[in-house]
C-alpha cells in the first residue's frame, strides 16, 4: 500500500490517480487546507482518505499503518508565505515531515520518498544545478526544505529507513490553483489572461526556471519508491530547459494565439534568479526520463484551463 501524503493537493492528487490506474492501493494523508476533494473526483472510491494534519503525530500513525511506501507531498508550500510566517512553515514541512519519517521507521514502511525543492540550491549562479553543489537556501521555505532532506538521510543512516528526496523544478500542469495569493507563476498568467488583465512580472522578466510538467514528477516518484540502492541520495527531477518568464508569456500567446499584455514590477525577496537542473543523477539511479517536454505540458495545461481562457 501506498500513502501519499498531501495526496489532494496539485502533485499528489496526479500521483494518486495514476497509482490507482496501475492498480495500486492507496491513502491519502491531507488537511485540506491547500488540497481540493475535487482533485480526487474518479479515485475516491476506491482510495481511502485519512483527513489530518502532519504536524498531529497521532494521525500521522494512524495513516501510515500497514504502509508499504510513503510518498511524501505535504507541505506548506511559497516563498512569500513563508517569508511573511516562517514559523508555521517550519511546523508544517519540518515538524511535519520528522513525524511522518519518525511513524514510517515505526511501521516499517519500506521506503519514504521525500518532496523536496530546487530552492535550496539558493542563488548559486552555476548552471546546470547538480545535487552536488553546495546547498544556500535565501528564504525560510527554502530551509525547511532543505532540513528536511537532512532528516531523510539521518534517518537512511541512523536507522536504516529508506529515503530518497526528489528536488522539483518549478512543477506545473493541471489541477494546480490559480486563485491562492501564493499561487505559482504559470496558473498566475493563465488566469489573468483569462480575465483580460495584464499579466505581472516581477523583476525584468529575464529570470529563469526549469519548467517541469506534472507528468514527469509523478513518474519520478514511482520510479524513487522502488529503485534498488538509492537510499538516502538526493536526486534533481526536471527538464534540464531553460526558459525565461518573458519566454513563458510568448509561449502562452502562441497557445491561445493573442497577444498579452505585460505589467512590471518591482523584484520579490528570496526569489532565485536563474535556474536549471543536471538530471544526470536521476536518470542513472532512478531511471527518469523527461516523458512529456515544457512546450507540450504547457499545451496539455492550456487546454485544462480552457473553459476559463
Amino acid at each position: 500500500m501506498y500513502l501519499v501524503t498531501g495526496g489532494a493537493g496539485f502533485i499528489g492528487s496526479n500521483i494518486v490517480t495514476e497509482l490507482v490506474k496501475r492498480g495500486e492501493s492507496v491513502r491519502v494523508l491531507d488537511d485540506f487546507s491547500n488540497g481540493l476533494a475535487a482533485n480526487l473526483d474518479g479515485v475516491r472510491e476506491v482510495v481511502e482518505v485519512v483527513e489530518g494534519d502532519i504536524r498531529d503525530m497521532e494521525t500521522v500513525v494512524l495513516a501510515t499503518r500497514g504502509v508499504d511506501y510513503v510518498l511524501h507531498l505535504a507541505a506548506l508550500g511559497s516563498v512569500p508565505r513563508s517569508i511573511e510566517d516562517p514559523v508555521t512553515s517550519n511546523e508544517v514541512n519540518v515538524t511535519g515531515t520528522l513525524n511522518v519519517l519518525v511513524a514510517a521507521r515505526d511501521a516499517g514502511v519500506q521506503r519514504v520518498v521525500y518532496s523536496s525543492s530546487s530552492s535550496v540550491y539558493g542563488d548559486n549562479p552555476t548552471l546546470p544545478k547538480h545535487e552536488e553543489l553546495p546547498t544556500a537556501p535565501i528564504s525560510p521555505y527554502a530551509t525547511s526544505k532543505l532540513a528536511g532532506e537532512s532528516y531523510t538521510r539521518v534517518f537512511a543512516r541512523v536507522y536504516g529507513l529508506e529515503t530518497v528526496a526528489l528536488r522539483y523544478f518549478n512543477v506545473f500542469g493541471p489541477r494546480q490553483r490559480p486563485d491562492s495569493a501564493y499561487a505559482a507563476v504559470i496558473p498566475k498568467f493563465m488566469r489573468w489572461a483569462a480575465a483580460g488583465q495584464p499579466l505581472v512580472i516581477y523583476g525584468d522578466g529575464m529570470q529563469s526556471r526549469d519548467f517541469t510538467y506534472v507528468d514527469n514528477v509523478v513518474g519520478a516518484n514511482l520510479l524513487a519508491a522502488k529503485a534498488p540502492s538509492v537510499s538516502g541520495r538526493v536526486f534533481n527531477i526536471a527538464c534540464a530547459e531553460t526558459c525565461s518568464l518573458l519566454d513563458i508569456v510568448a509561449a502562452l500567446e502562441k497557445v491561445l494565439g493573442r497577444s498579452l499584455e505585460r505589467e512590471h514590477t518591482d523584484p520579490r525577496p528570496g526569489d532565485v534568479r536563474d535556474s536549471m537542473a543536471d538530471i544526470g543523477a536521476a536518470r542513472e539511479g532512478l531511471g527518469y526520463k523527461v516523458s512529456v517536454s515544457f512546450a507540450e505540458g504547457l499545451e496539455r495545461t492550456c487546454r485544462a484551463f480552457s473553459s476559463k481562457l
